[in-house]
């Protein structure tokens, strides 16, 4: 049976990798499908797939307690899954105040108004494996403390603590999901390393790490990740699930220079990536990588999309996206 057909859904974030994909998804299921948009993402998926002429889009900011509380109300959502954040590391270390208000304030704004809310039964909040901080014991259990220390991390941190705190005070019910580096079509950010290096192969030019290319990551398709957004929804009635946090990851971290050489590799092409040769990466933790038993036990959830696969579907969405013949 499919558990989505004519549910109210709410998507922040809906224009970004995962929101877009989710969101996708779940108008194929049969979802009533509401997105909250700030900005006009032009190239964004929903828009480039013609997914934005299947569902409602409220234009608004979720830091607006009246807007994101009428929205409740207006479309009677059931379930919100709340994935709209700043997430980009370099630009929460040059402008930190925007981060915390989209991340923090956002996320207590989200969820006071589905507190109030007479129809809300369940709440996916997205934190992130950044949530951690930098920590020499690895992988990343669920019963570590959060130890943000930068911008973007300590932001994920608050994001997290303040969605446990919903559900011990008020019973909120609300989960959250730690993923791990989400790489897939639709990511517009360039600077990060995979559609940053798929884009510099595609044009013929050298992918460049801006580290020695020792740091080791965790990626995970964004089908994947769609997965693990569903099961976490699907699965929320259930005692050991609510209320709780879930790392979702491969178990299979890399080195970035090993990501961008196998994005040259799928690609076809003969290039050296540059590598800068400092680990001075500007507020970014060093290593990660997570421990995701806890979903593989309860959830069910099992990622399916191993990295080859993965980066050649990417790839070729990019090349679909940028408009680049493959070389001859």
């Amino acid at each position: 049976m499919n558990p989505w057909i004519d549910k109210n859904v709410l998507i922040t974030g809906c224009s970004g990798i995962i929101g877009s994909w989710l969101t996708k998804r779940l108008v194929n299921q049969g979802a009533k499908v509401v997105g909250i948009m700030r900005d006009h993402v032009g190239n964004s998926s929903i828009l480039q797939r013609n997914i934005i002429n299947r569902m409602c889009v409220a234009h608004g900011d979720i830091c607006d307690f009246l807007f994101v509380n009428r929205v409740l109300a207006e479309y009677e959502i059931d379930t919100v899954f709340h994935l709209a954040a700043q997430t980009i590391v370099t630009i929460a270390n040059r402008s930190p105040l925007s981060t915390f208000e989209s991340n923090i304030k956002g996320t207590w704004t989200v969820l006071e108004a589905c507190r109030l809310s007479p129809t809300v039964e369940r709440v996916v909040v997205a934190s992130s494996d950044k949530a951690y901080g930098d920590s020499e014991a690895l992988p990343y259990r669920e019963n570590q403390p959060m130890k943000g220390k930068h911008p973007y991390d300590v932001s994920k941190s608050c994001t997290d603590l303040i969605a446990q705190s919903y559900y011990h005070t008020y019973k909120l019910p609300v989960v959250i999901s730690r993923l791990a580096n989400v790489y897939g079509g639709g990511d517009l950010n360039f600077n990060r390393i995979v559609p940053g290096s798929i884009k510099a192969v595609l044009e013929g030019r050298t992918p460049v790490i801006r580290s020695d290319g020792s740091p080791l990551r965790e990626y995970l398709y964004v089908e994947d990740a769609v997965e693990a957004y569903l099961s976490l929804a699907e699965n929320l009635h259930r005692s050991e699930v609510m209320g709780e946090a879930f790392n979702f990851a491969p178990h299979q971290p890399y080195q970035v220079i090993e990501i961008v050489r196998e994005i040259i590799r799928v690609a076809g092409m003969d290039v050296v990536p540059e590598v800068k040769g400092k680990n001075n990466l500007g507020g970014e933790i060093l290593n990660q990588y997570s421990d995701s038993t806890k979903a593989r036990e309860l959830l069910k959830w099992q990622p399916s999309w191993d990295l080859t696969q993965g980066l050649a579907c990417t790839l070729e969405w990019y090349r679909e996206f940028l408009d680049y013949s493959p070389s001859v």
